[in-house]
Parts: C-alpha cells; structure tokens; sequence
C-alpha cells in the first residue's frame, strides 16, 4: 500500500487531471483508498493504470444503509512491480445506481461486475453481458443489500407432504417414513 504521502500524491495526480473527481482519501489501518466521483471511474483507473497499477484485483459491493448514497463500489489495483495496492471507491444512490463499466479496459471486470450488479442491484452501463450471475434470470430482489429479508425461500421436506408418506415406525421401534 502507497504510505499516506504517497497517497496524497496520487490523489493529488488524479485532481489534476480531473477537477472535483477526489472526493477524499483515506489511510486507514494500512490499506489506502481514493474515494472518487462515480462518473469518471474509468478515466482514474487509466491514470491509475499508467502510474503501474496495471493489475485489477477485484470489484466489490457495498452497502452502506442507511446512508446515501448507499451502493458501493471498490476496485483494488495492484502494481506488481512495487507490489502496491490501492483502492478506489465510489458510491452510486439505490435510486439511480449506474456506473460506467470498465470492463472494455479491464476484462478481468466482467464477471466481477456481473456479481455486483446481481447481489446489489448497481447497473455498469457499457457492460457487454449485464445479466444475473448468480441468482435466477426471473429472480426479484438484491439478496446483498442490507434490507433484504432474512430468510429467502422455504425449504420443503418429505413431512411436509401429507398424503404422500405416512409417519410410524419400523420393526426396531424407530420413527420414519413408511
């Protein structure tokens, strides 16, 4: 991870070059990270990606409920020459949750997104596959999201078919299903 100068130094690179992109950057228990604007994830991650963060890692959900705006999205770049990571976050309302994909510059994005979009519900506009990942086509809801309800579908067991099997015992004495 960048210390927290080079951080600022990043951070200041990327102000640079696009105003009111930074919104803050933290360095927090060693982990560094750049909270940007969500409309210009692609033009930081090419700058990000000349200064040698040349490897996507990984692209996260978050929930940030109750605030707003509440989705998330984290990106974590490494440079393996310095083997350095940072990470550049942002975050989109559950009103309008659309982020640009970076999947055309980042292939390594696309599953990635997929699952976010299927988990949180965030929508990468310019994604070549968007559609559900993990959960069914037909499934309503964004079963990662904090409010989600608990409990999901009910399981169905061979008791609860009545007329189907009938309850007793064996010649041992022990309960089942005849």
């Amino acid at each position: 991870m960048p210390d927290a100068t080079g951080l600022e130094l990043l951070a200041g690179d990327i102000r640079d070059a696009h105003e009111g992109a930074v919104l803050d950057a933290v360095h927090h228990h060693g982990q560094a990270a750049i909270v940007i604007a969500p409309e210009v994830i692609r033009e930081v991650l090419e700058l990000l990606r000349a200064k040698g963060y040349r490897n996507l890692m990984s692209v996260h959900g978050l929930d940030y409920y109750p605030e707003e705006p509440r989705l998330g999205v984290v990106y974590e770049l490494l440079d393996m020459d310095r083997l350095d990571r940072v990470r550049v976050k942002l975050r989109v309302p559950t009103d309008a949750p659309h982020v640009n994909s970076v999947t055309p510059a980042w292939p390594t994005a696309n599953h990635q997104e997929r699952e976010v979009y299927d988990m949180f519900g965030v929508e990468f506009h310019g994604h070549p596959d968007l559609r559900r990942i993990l959960m069914p086509e037909d499934y309503i809801g964004y079963p990662q999201r904090r409010d989600f309800p608990i409990g999901g579908e009910p399981v169905l067991f061979t008791k609860d078919h009545e007329g189907d099997y009938t309850r007793g015992t064996n010649e041992h004495g022990a309960e089942g299903l005849r």
